[in-house]
């Protein structure tokens, strides 16, 4: 009965040190996605703000031109490849990451937020940098509200998915109609559906990257990992900051 005791009771304890370690590894991981979520947004700020600067000057009565880099860059065709350039980095990474390395996997993520940055340097020349701001805090306490739900619930939320992917998709239609449409109450629905979709985008791949998390994963593949997770997680955030700064930036 003893022998019995002992044995019953080496084996909990192994079962709770597993668990631990289990638990202090998936955390590590989750804090690396968030890390390299967040440096890949300082990255789109910083180059957003910097590239808006160099090119915009106001003139002696106060109003705003484009300086020659400012022409080249959004009057010219090449402001086609800024604006399609992260789209194309984004099925770059999601075609290729399973054969990089952590280093090279990184790389592509931070050229990524820097060419995404160009592309939403142009929100200077529209909102103003007060509202900018406002939504800005506005969609990080809402993101970060929302992922801790998907982090911590244990509601599978996977059933939701399927309908999330296929109102990203309607969304995507709808925002390519109205191009041509210019409606602006289309793109009011689309913004409050864009928001909706988003939100719930954020809870369901913080569960899915959560459940990512294999134990038995080398640094190489955690890495990989973690970065894919992060560009999940920061493609969130940025659409559900750009729909809500459709509903409620001020304009210029």
């Amino acid at each position: 009965m003893a022998d019995f005791d002992r044995t019953g009771t080496a084996r909990v304890g192994t079962a709770r040190t597993e668990a631990a370690v289990i638990d202090q590894g998936l955390r590590s991981y989750m804090v690396s996605v968030y890390n390299y979520m967040t440096i890949g947004l300082a990255i789109t700020g910083l180059v957003a703000i910097g590239v808006f600067k160099l090119a915009v000057t106001q003139d002696a009565s106060g109003a705003t031109a484009l300086t020659s880099f400012g022409q080249t860059l959004f009057a010219t065709p090449l402001k086609w490849v800024i604006a399609l350039a992260p789209l194309g980095m984004v099925f770059y990474l999601s075609a290729r990451i399973g054969r990089m390395s952590t280093s090279g996997a990184q790389i592509a993520f931070w050229t990524f937020a820097a060419l995404m940055g160009m592309s939403l340097s142009t929100i200077f020349m529209v909102y103003t940098g007060s509202s900018i701001a406002r939504v800005f805090f506005i969609t990080a306490a809402a993101f970060g509200a929302l992922s801790l739900y998907g982090y911590t619930t244990k509601r599978d939320l996977s059933a939701f998915g399927t309908f999330l992917v296929m109102g990203l998709i309607g969304l995507i239609i709808a925002m390519v109609v109205n191009i041509f449409l210019q409606s602006t109450m289309m793109q009011f629905i689309i913004s409050c559906v864009g928001v909706l979709v988003f939100s719930g985008l954020t809870a369901y791949d913080t569960q899915r990257i959560k459940e990512m998390y294999n134990a038995v994963d080398d640094s190489d593949m955690m890495g990989r990992k973690a970065i894919m997770g992060a560009l999940s997680l920061y493609l969130d955030f940025i659409n559900l900051f750009m729909m809500l700064l459709n509903l409620f930036g001020n304009r210029e």
